[in-house]
């Protein structure tokens, strides 16, 4: 099992950039496939990026390809999103989220979820 924790959500203007980190408990983070998701009030969670166990894959929703940056450091069982050029439809809460079995982008098979962090963009 594996418990996480986000951080590093706040206010920012939009063009302005933002660092996203999720810590984990747990000796076996090594071995998921971490997540992020995020959602806004009245939609549903959406997925934003994914990186393999061992970092050596990532993949990311349209949204945010060539602005979101995921990556994570094993020796430190942290999982960052870096989000640059950030835009007013990105404000949401985001989620880190653990996957031991799966390389998927659907929320449901993530068993590990984080309590989220806000991220607000201004106009």
């Amino acid at each position: 099992q594996v418990q996480l924790l986000e951080s590093g959500g706040g206010l920012v203007q939009t063009g302005g950039s933002l660092r996203l980190s999720c810590a984990a408990s747990g000796r076996t983070f090594s071995t998921y496939t971490m997540g992020w998701f995020r959602q806004s009030p009245g939609k549903e969670r959406e997925f934003v990026a994914r990186i393999r166990s061992n970092g050596g894959s990532t993949y990311y929703a349209d949204s945010v390809k060539g602005r979101f940056t995921i990556s994570r450091d094993n020796a430190k069982n942290t999982v960052y999103l870096q989000m640059n050029s950030l835009k007013p439809e990105d404000t949401a809460v985001y989620y880190c989220a653990a996957s031991e079995t799966f390389w998927t982008s659907y929320s449901s098979s993530y068993a590990y979820w984080g309590q989220g962090t806000q991220v607000t963009v201004s106009s």
